[in-house]
């Protein structure tokens, strides 16, 4: 199992180009690809699956009550 968080080459993009415009507005810092680039590596390897498995616990919870509710409805 690939334990790494894909992402297609137009999402990374949209990301880099994401965290120079936060730098830029937030920190008054230009930021080029390379920086930015690397910002988002760390994220990814770091963070996101962290968030990832977090909503992988949250859909598996509301799973779980919407399949509770299907044995509220059974006719007996």
């Amino acid at each position: 199992m690939n334990n790494n968080i894909e992402l297609s080459q137009e999402k990374k993009e949209y990301m880099i180009a994401a965290i120079k415009e936060y730098f830029l507005e937030e920190r008054e810092e230009d930021l080029g690809d390379l920086a930015a680039i690397l910002i988002l590596d760390f994220f990814m390897e770091k963070l996101a699956p962290e968030i990832y498995n977090q909503a992988v616990q949250d859909s598996y919870r509301y799973i779980s009550e919407k399949v509770e509710d299907l044995f509220e409805i059974q006719k007996y």
